[in-house]
């Protein structure tokens, strides 16, 4: 059994990644490496492009087994573990929110969480691989005059790179129904406040509509009320702290804004169907 830590692991910035931005070609070597099956989540924004070979691998608690060209995206709050690899190529881009493009780092809060991506087009893969080779060499050319600023321009096009294929599968801006505006706009809103905001009301005020309008939008697009997905988003993050630390159940109900211990037992209960502690002890691994 894997021994619980006091918190989520967060990896950080190491010596080579002082400037916030690294490019790193996949190595056979990382394949067997024990550090990527414990779970852990980052402080900055992980892009992968899997060229070939077959991983599978978990982000908050789904799997996904991939064999196929494929970019994926994990931002700084998602927990996830390599669960397997195998002779897998490709690359991986790391960078922080200083280093982001503005409205880059507002498409990816704004879209997050996002879903692996096969690239099923030949053009498109050859085009990101061409793009990830040429930040990959401007990463190396460290004693370059604008070497900084030269990888910066380079990485934030690969990202836009990127982000255009998640993107392609999702709705344009301008199609979008105005009950579709109000649920991204909540969704938004949502990740960024969910310990602090509980109610309905907190995000109608926020976004400046009734409640009863925006449970409308909300449950239009999704099916659900505002009140789920608010549950839905704070057992997620119970799960996480269950999962990957050990801290108690009051604790972890404290980390939430939950004060009321037995409240935030019973809420557990009602979202994810178990009591925590029968959720920590099904989990341990």
């Amino acid at each position: 059994m894997q021994k619980q830590s006091a918190s989520i692991p967060v990896r950080s910035w190491d010596s080579n990644f002082d400037n916030g931005i690294a490019v790193v070609r996949i190595a056979p070597e990382i394949h067997d490496s024990k550090e990527f099956n414990h779970a852990h989540r980052h402080d900055y924004h992980l892009f992968v492009l899997q060229e070939s070979g077959l991983s599978h691998t978990e982000i908050d608690f789904k799997k996904y087994l991939i064999d196929k060209p494929t970019i994926i995206y994990q931002s700084p709050n998602q927990v996830h573990r390599a669960l397997k690899v195998e002779h897998i190529s490709g690359f991986i881009l790391t960078i922080s929110n200083e280093n982001l493009n503005a409205d880059y780092l507002k498409l990816l809060q704004r879209n997050t969480p996002i879903e692996p991506l096969t690239l099923c087009s030949p053009t498109d893969l050859a085009i990101i691989q061409a793009c990830f080779l040429l930040c990959r060499k401007l990463y190396e050319r460290k004693d370059d005059k604008l070497y900084h600023l030269q990888l910066k321009d380079s990485c934030n096009t690969l990202v836009a790179l990127l982000m255009s294929q998640f993107l392609k599968q999702s709705k344009p801006a301008e199609k979008l129904s105005r009950f579709e505006i109000v649920q991204k706009a909540f969704t938004e809103l949502l990740e960024q406040n969910f310990v602090g905001m509980k109610r309905p009301a907190d995000y109608a005020e926020a976004l400046n509509i009734s409640v009863a309008y925006l449970n409308e939008c909300v449950k239009h697009v999704t099916g659900f009320s505002v009140s789920y997905h608010i549950q839905q988003r704070i057992i997620l993050e119970a799960k996480r702290l269950l999962y990957h630390s050990d801290k108690s159940v009051k604790e972890v109900a404290a980390e939430l804004g939950y004060d009321d211990y037995p409240y935030f037992s019973r809420l557990f209960v009602k979202v994810a169907g178990i009591t925590a502690l029968t959720f920590r002890s099904k989990n341990q691994h």
